[in-house]
């Protein structure tokens, strides 16, 4: 069979190693011994002997779904062989978790880690129960972090001398350390789109990084404006 499709950049090639690696740009390759965790219904195939499991999220996780409509649904996936994951063709990005770090992330920018994290469902800081993505999933410990975007994301330094006000809708994630507050101002923006015309913002204090998606609303939100 002939043609760009079936080109190098195209076909899978052998593993060379256990773990996440970026298949291309809009998906991730996990190969399996033992186990790992993903977001429930992002496996688009798998070769070998893997059992997929559903991992329930506790009373935590039922909050989080009634208070913003979000949760983080995932899935143990067991045995050895390889999974590929990927989640309405967005951008996917790995992060390395170190010992002592932390990242905190909104449910929705997971796609899959390894076992080794440890992830916590926690109310955003100075955030309150109102507004959606205020919930969000800390990971701690030593592994490696599949994100997905849509878009290419903003990475934005924080400095002591430089807060940075991000939008809620937009935020993806934020290292640990910094501190979080809601901010509220008048938003021409916001009127336009039939707000009431304050806007409220995630205010970030300290140093570190906080990541943005390139939109402050979902394709289904767009649709209702």
């Amino acid at each position: 069979m002939k043609g760009d499709l079936f080109s190098s950049e195209h076909v899978v090639q052998p593993a060379s190693a256990p773990g996440m690696t970026a298949q291309n740009a809009k998906s991730i390759r996990y190969v399996v011994n033992g186990n790992m965790m993903a977001r429930q219904g992002a496996m688009v195939a798998y070769r070998g002997n893997l059992q997929f499991e559903r991992k329930g999220q506790g009373m935590g996780g039922m909050l989080k779904r009634a208070v913003t409509g979000e949760g983080l649904p995932l899935m143990t996936v067991r045995g050895q062989g390889e999974a590929w994951f990927a989640h309405e063709a967005q951008n996917c990005f790995i992060v390395d978790v170190e010992p002592g770090e932390a990242l905190t992330v909104n449910g929705r920018n997971v796609l899959c880690f390894d076992a080794t994290l440890s992830y916590e469902i926690k109310t955003v800081k100075g955030a309150g129960i109102s507004g959606g993505g205020l919930f969000n999933s800390v990971f701690t410990g030593q592994g490696r972090l599949g994100l997905i975007c849509e878009g290419n994301p903003l990475v934005i330094p924080v400095t002591p001398q430089q807060p940075v006000f991000v939008d809620t809708d937009a935020v993806v994630g934020w290292t640990a350390h910094l501190n979080t507050s809601l901010h509220r101002s008048q938003s021409i923006g916001s009127m336009i789109r039939g707000g009431s015309g304050e806007a409220v913002q995630l205010k970030l204090e300290g140093e570190g990084y906080v990541v943005v998606r390139p939109s402050e609303a979902t394709p289904q939100k767009a649709q209702q404006h």
